[in-house]
């Protein structure tokens, strides 16, 4: 896969004009139906017998990592399968090898040397351009073709039916760089690779798999294949000076080191650089092992990703047949063999021939010197790509099956640290899980969960034996000073200004970025860049732009953070809170005489009045029967129950409770009369004794309503939102240049020139307040709510550290001292005008009470209810003595007894004294006794009398 080519571009061209075989490409076949073949057999036979051997092909470069590695394998696979009599039952397997020789030329004519073999599928090969290149070929003659160290995720297209992937797609391993990137906090990075297929389209994947991360590549450093230390070392200097410390390297693993050694010269591999190698890395150790502590000291603490092989007893075999050399390819290389082999037995047992057939548009190319017609179509290539797409067992590698994109199923690689003697695993990912510590084969049998929360490794020891974690940039070494853009202002100066002194403004929101930079544990070299002409406020929103194209670096100033702004720049965290208000002329309030209404709302006046009757009425049916007060002809008893009601307001009522149930009612009526008394005592107190002032504009919405002129600030994003946002006609906005300004037109009035109010945020309008002697007021609430930070280009890592910096001023109360420095207002006075509607106290702030007092109400009266039905029952005549008359007994006082049951009756009941009835209840408890005992009597006396 990774084998630099060196002669890769004149190979092409090469190729182009001698093989007529890569001008048959799809374009060209586009418009035929089909091949044209005369088969070498006419008829296939009605018993399939299998051949006595099979050929397959073999295309790698021998003096290489992977190939020194894959050459081992496939002889290993090869014997292990012709000893096998269960795998192809008779039939041997015969690999044809082919030396690519790190050539792309020499690999095409090695592919169709292949081809003139009769193979039956071919493996290989191991460089990604050369796979592009004989794809071709595989595809007119229908060859499956089975890379095991071919990574390029381009070759995965329908472009290249035939071409097969053993090992993993570098796709996934990108997805696992991006998220270990993303796991670490970083948003730009540098890639350094090597410029053919293999760099390009595997950056060009990184690219869109950061891009879904919000971050991205900085720049990407090709280096030519084959490139010497000298190309090296001037790329690496280029880099060094840019703001990114993080780089991805992605070249091939026999001259990769060679960018770490170079890397280490310049001084590349210390405190601060984040090194994250590919596979290649890993590649190129396993198979140099015993790795020298030369080569190790070049890598300490580069981060590097490993193809992830499930541990197994057939893994830990097929190692121990190894001496030295051994890399993970391998274990691809071995793995590709079986695979053709299982295939192959599955081929014949479904009674398939393997037959070949020329190729009519081969032969049209036959004045050529080279003998195209010696190729064949393999007639039976399709079936048996279907049935290696189809397999699913374990080898070596782990499990092998392929997914709908021709991809092997679950990819998973291992994070190393290298560190010390040589690498360190510090986790897994895995596409089921992404970054973690427990193998992937563990977390397969759970449901798949990638969130942020669940990502985790080990700790690392980054370049430079440092454990905490990179910042990830510097500022950049190029001597290029920070551009900041200032607005220069012609208002509110104490903000932002132009100043004589260096560094040439000052102001508030200078002195909060100053302050900012200083906690920044690196230097940054800057130059304030005043905007505008000084006659006018500038436009932030032209400011921004600025930002946007590039011409500054930064805007610094009283920069209002809107969601408009956020989608080209980054804004730090506000440093100052914000918001548009309005601002109208006040009058004093008159007074009035009905001022001691005001305290209540009219419902709040209607349900206290109802309850003070509710209670009344309440105490009057609980206290009738107990008290004497509270009984007397019906006129008496009208007047108690308001006299009653009214009198609990100022605790002078004369009347005493006796019974329980009323005193209950009472003492939570009097707690609620105290709170409302003393709500009503407080908000009076307030109306007759604090300034009253009133505007006729109550807020944005009577100001939308009206047609009246508006004043905003020249140049801020006021007169935007009002139009856009609130649909305000745009000659209602009139633009004000300065404070000045704003008070002239403020008196004048919309009658006299001038505007019937002014919106602006709330930072000026405090300011504005101060220097009109407080003549004016805000009306209605804040109607945005934003605030003011520095704007940065998008991604820059400088404003994520400026954020944390404006934090930190604010925890130490450095924010507060800068603002009591340039705003320390010398006439203070109420912000906002008192809306006499809005102080009223309504009935919202009192529910809870009533509904407590209600509550107890009902409560106490179904005891006295139910109490009184008890008793009227108890005063009914017994169903058993009908022979009797069931007359109650009149009182001595009342005169009147108790007959039938009937609802007069149980009036009479209710109305009667509580010590009459139970004197009813006493008698009548007497009568039942001796009536009993006179009934016992005379039926002794009966039975005795029996003779």
């Amino acid at each position: 896969m990774m084998i630099r080519e060196v002669s890769m571009v004149k190979a092409i061209g090469v190729v182009l004009l001698c093989l007529s075989v890569l001008l048959v490409i799809p374009q060209e076949c586009a418009g035929k139906n089909a091949l044209s073949r005369n088969s070498s057999s006419s008829t296939s036979p009605p018993l399939m017998q299998r051949p006595s051997s099979v050929n397959v092909g073999a295309l790698f470069t021998y003096d290489s990592f992977i190939g020194r590695a894959a050459k081992p394998a496939f002889k290993a696979a090869m014997d292990d399968i012709n000893a096998d009599q269960t795998v192809l039952k008779g039939t041997k397997l015969n690999i044809i090898f082919q030396d690519s020789n790190c050539s792309g030329f020499i690999g095409t004519m090695g592919a169709l040397q292949l081809m003139e073999t009769q193979v039956v599928a071919a493996i290989g090969p191991q460089s990604s351009g050369i796979a592009h290149m004989i794809s071709y070929v595989a595809n007119e003659l229908h060859v499956p073709l089975l890379s095991f160290a071919a990574t390029d995720p381009t070759l995965s297209s329908l472009q290249y039916p035939y071409f097969l992937r053993t090992t993993q797609n570098d796709y996934f391993q990108k997805n696992a760089i991006t998220d270990f990137i993303s796991h670490s906090g970083w948003r730009q990075v540098i890639a350094i690779y090597v410029d053919d297929e293999y760099g390009r389209n595997g950056i060009s994947i990184l690219s869109d798999a950061l891009a879904k991360k919000r971050s991205k590549i900085s720049y990407k450093a090709a280096i030519t294949p084959g490139a010497d230390s000298t190309s090296i070392e001037s790329l690496l200097v280029s880099v060094n000076l840019m703001a990114s410390r993080v780089y991805v390297v992605h070249v091939n693993p026999d001259s990769g080191l060679n960018v770490f050694s170079v890397a280490k010269s310049l001084g590349m591999m210390g405190n601060g650089y984040v090194w994250i190698a590919t596979d290649w890395l890993p590649t190129a150790l396993d198979s140099m092992a015993p790795v020298g502590s030369d080569t190790m000291d070049l890598l300490q603490g580069v981060v590097a990703f490993r193809h992830y092989t499930t541990e197994s007893t057939m893994k830990r075999r097929f190692k121990e047949r190894w001496k030295n050399g051994f890399n993970s390819y391998a274990l691809y290389a071995y793995d590709s063999v079986w695979l053709i082999a299982r295939a192959l037995d599955v081929f014949f047992r479904e009674n398939n021939n393997i037959t070949f057939s020329s190729d009519q548009s081969l032969h049209k190319k036959s004045d050529s010197s080279i003998q195209l017609s010696a190729l064949s179509v393999f007639n039976e290539g399709e079936k048996l790509l279907k049935i290696i797409l189809g397999m699913n067992h374990t080898g070596v590698s782990g499990r092998i099956q392929f997914d709908s994109e021709r991809n092997r199923v679950n990819p998973a690689y291992e994070v190393l640290n290298i560190e010390g003697s040589g690498p360190r695993r510090v986790g897994y990912w895995s596409n089921h899980s992404g970054l973690s510590v427990v193998t992937p084969e563990t977390l397969y049998s759970k449901p798949p969960n990638t969130s942020i929360a669940n990502q985790r490794l080990y700790g690392i020891i980054w370049p430079g034996e440092v454990t905490k974690l990179p910042r990830g940039w510097v500022f950049p070494n190029n001597g290029k000073p920070l551009k900041i853009a200032v607005p220069n202002r012609v208002s509110y100066k104490d903000y932002v200004s132009k100043d004589k002194n260096p560094p040439g403004v000052r102001g508030y929101c200078i002195d909060v970025f100053e302050a900012a930079l200083e906690l920044l544990p690196y230097p940054v070299p800057r130059n304030y860049v005043l905007y505008g002409d000084g006659k006018k406020n500038p436009s932030y929103n032209n400011l921004i732009n600025e930002v946007v194209v590039d011409n500054f670096d930064v805007a610094v100033g009283d920069i209002t953070i809107t969601t408009n702004r956020t989608r080209f720049v980054d804004f730090t965290q506000p440093f100052i809170e914000s918001g548009l208000v309005v601002v109208a002329p006040v009058k004093v309030a008159k007074s009035s005489p009905w001022s001691f209404l005001k305290p209540f709302t009219i419902e709040m006046w209607a349900v206290t009045g109802a309850f003070f009757l509710f209670v009344g009425a309440i105490v009057w049916i609980l206290e009738h029967r107990f008290n004497h007060e509270f009984r007397g002809p019906p006129r008496r008893q009208l007047i108690t129950i308001f006299w009653f009601s009214f009198s609990t307001m100022f605790f002078s009522h004369r009347e005493n409770t006796v019974s329980s149930l009323g005193r209950m009612v009472l003492i939570i009526w009097l707690f609620v009369v105290l709170i409302i008394n003393s709500s009503y005592t407080a908000s009076l107190t307030s109306i007759l004794t604090v300034q009253q002032l009133t505007s006729r504009i109550q807020g944005i919405d009577s100001l939308i309503a009206s047609n009246e002129p508006i004043g905003v600030q020249d140049g801020t994003f006021a007169r935007n939102y009002l139009v856009n946002e609130l649909n305000i006609a745009p000659h209602r906005i009139v633009p004000l240049r300065d404070e000045e300004h704003y008070l002239s037109a403020l008196q004048l009035g919309p009658k006299g020139g001038g505007v019937a109010a002014i919106v602006d945020e709330l930072p000026y309008i405090e300011v504005l307040l101060t220097n009109s002697n407080c003549k004016y007021r805000t009306v209605g609430q804040e109607f945005t709510r934003t605030g003011w930070g520095f704007a940065f280009q998008r991604d820059s890592p400088l404003a994520v550290d400026m954020s944390t910096a404006i934090l930190q001023l604010s925890e130490e109360g450095e924010l507060e001292k800068i603002h009591r420095k340039w705003l320390n207002y010398k006439h203070e006075c109420s912000m906002q005008i008192s809306n006499g509607e809005n102080s009223q106290l309504s009935l919202k702030s009192f529910w809870g009470l009533f509904l407590i007092c209600g509550i107890t109400c009902f409560v106490a009266l179904t005891i006295f209810f139910w109490r009184v039905f008890w008793q009227y029952q108890g005063l009914l005549p017994d169903s058993g003595d009908e022979e009797r008359a069931c007359d109650v007994t009149e009182t001595p006082r009342s005169g009147r007894g108790l007959r039938a049951p009937s609802f007069k009756e149980l009036i009479k009941v209710v109305d009667t004294k509580e010590a009459e009835i139970k004197e009813m209840l006493k008698q009548k408890s007497i009568k039942r006794l001796k009536s009993s005992q006179s009934g016992a009597g005379s039926s002794h006396s009966q039975r005795t009398d029996i003779p």
